[in-house]
């Protein structure tokens, strides 16, 4: 048979871009039947995704001999920042279209007819139009790249929804889509309340508050009921979690899929990770990669509290000291990553500090915590992860981050920051126990606006609960870390639900 053409389309933030270029590679390496090209729209002025995409992607406009090839989406014309996801993506429906009508054309004439303005864009078409080429096959779409669907419609082949985040959150947006479609529910009223809500993909109800950023800000609370309801007509989601981490959540969807024919069909194939050696990919040089390593290398097993917060994460001057106080009280030794907060009101990426002096911090810290502590800027953060000297793991929770500290057997200490991280967070804490709490309704809008202080005495618990040596958290992590594992080895649950995606598509082509 041909091979079978998937094109994927992520979105261009950090997390969702590796994350689902890390799936493509393992459909590649799962069946060779399969042919990967990736869209990629202009990153949202994040410099670390540039990098990423210049060094590690490598963009091409041919296969490369993983079978996977890279086209740049020409940019907008109007590329702001402040241009929401969904226009964004909607916006780039006749590119997106105009390339793959290229690439599935069956003669060089047809290929060569298109208007000239995306020729950058597939300067090789017209070697991809011969009889030899692949033939489509499916788009996978990030789950906020749902507006191409009409896209994959147009070439007659399915399109399945690559989910970045966790089974559950998958669960909260078809729940609350439901609330905002059937019962005309405001969800922004839930914002700082207590009120709790029965989400069947978790045990427990969720206090209102800690619902999806999207759900509590009237302007983007139709972004969210969007791509809720467009969810339920994809062929299949691909979620990044397994079934051992995530069994509540899955037979859950699973029972509303046998009731409703809204719930789509669930495939969980995680965990997906970038495992790599990742200096290349961000902002820290071989210097400071081996230095952050060789320091470790010094600390002993499990003994070290690290401290990350994302591609967003970053916290104002008065945060910084009370967090500082924290660190110097506990007396663990500490490898900090700290990244200076935009100017507030705009919708920047933090940047590292050009110096990281006593003036960021409580008189004197630096000299008393020089023996115990570090602080850096962008951190590696999945091969500090796995150095054995990590004992605990203070996070924004991100979907990404969770993973890799399960993957590790890291315990978590949940601080969440924006997006659906809070709704993360009380996963992590009070429906896995994989962590601890620092503060689950903290809250931090990506202007720089509106979050509360967490004092010293919270965080100082929180990172004393995490790294204690024979918590309850810690077993479990570990035991969900082999359990993980195993679930991406042959015969494993991930790896049985992958085959079933793979048998899905190809079924489709004959």
């Amino acid at each position: 048979m041909k091979k079978a053409e998937v094109v994927v389309v992520p979105l261009p933030l950090m997390g969702h871009m590796v994350s689902a270029l890390e799936f493509s590679k393992l459909l590649l390496a799962r069946d060779d039947r399969f042919l990967v090209t990736v869209l990629i729209m202009n990153p949202i002025k994040d410099p670390n995704l540039a990098k990423f995409i210049t060094h590690s992607l490598t963009l091409s406009s041919s296969f490369n001999s993983d079978g996977i090839r890279f086209l740049q989406l020409p940019a907008l014309e109007d590329d702001t920042a402040t241009l929401s996801i969904t226009s964004r993506v909607q916006a780039q429906k006749p590119r997106v279209k105009d390339i793959v009508s290229r690439l599935t054309s069956t003669t060089t004439t047809s290929s060569s007819s298109a208007s000239p303005d995306h020729q950058s864009s597939s300067s090789s078409s017209s070697t991809l139009g011969h009889n030899d080429s692949p033939r489509l096959a499916a788009f996978v779409l990030d789950m906020f790249s749902t507006g191409l669907m009409e896209v994959a419609s147009d070439f007659g082949v399915p399109w399945y929804v690559y989910f970045s985040s966790g089974a559950a959150f998958l669960g909260c947006m078809l729940y609350l889509g439901n609330l905002l479609d059937q019962q005309r529910v405001d969800l922004t009223e839930f914002k700082d309340s207590d009120a709790e809500l029965p989400i069947p993909s978790l045990a427990n109800p969720l206090p209102g508050k800690l619902l999806p950023a999207l759900a509590l800000d009237t302007y983007s609370l139709p972004v969210l009921h969007y791509h809720a309801l467009k969810l339920g007509e994809a062929r299949g989601v691909i979620v990044n979690t397994f079934l051992e981490l995530e069994s509540h959540a899955l037979h859950s969807l699973a029972q509303d899929r046998r009731s409703s024919s809204k719930t789509p069909p669930v495939y969980p194939v995680g965990p997906i990770l970038n495992l790599k050696k990742n200096k290349s990919t961000t902002n820290v040089n071989d210097d400071e990669y081996e230095d952050v390593m060789q320091w470790l290398d010094k600390q002993a097993t499990s003994s070290v509290v690290f401290l990350c917060f994302g591609s967003w994460g970053n916290l104002d001057e008065d945060q910084v000291k009370e967090l500082a106080l924290a660190l110097e009280r506990c007396g663990y030794p500490f490898l900090w990553s700290l990244r200076q907060p935009p100017p507030k009101g705009t919708f920047l990426y933090p940047s590292n500090y050009t110096n990281l002096g006593d003036d960021i911090f409580p008189d004197g810290f630096l000299d008393r915590t020089a023996e115990i502590g570090k602080v850096i800027g962008w951190a590696p953060q999945a091969d500090i992860l796995a150095h054995p000297a990590v004992g605990g793991f203070v996070s924004h929770c991100g979907w990404n981050s969770i993973l890799e500290s399960v993957w590790f057997g890291v315990p978590l200490a949940a601080w969440p920051m924006y997006a659906e991280q809070q709704f993360n967070a009380f996963q992590v804490v009070m429906e896995l126990g994989l962590g601890t709490e620092i503060k689950l309704d903290y809250r931090k809008s990506l202007t720089g606006d509106g979050q509360v202080l967490v004092s010293a005495q919270e965080i100082e618990k929180g990172i004393r609960v995490v790294m204690e040596y024979d918590s309850e958290a810690r077993r479990r992590v570990q035991e969900m870390s082999e359990k993980g594992r195993k679930a991406m080895m042959s015969g494993g649950s991930s790896h049985s639900a992958l085959g079933t995606v793979i048998q899905d598509i190809l079924e489709r082509m004959n």
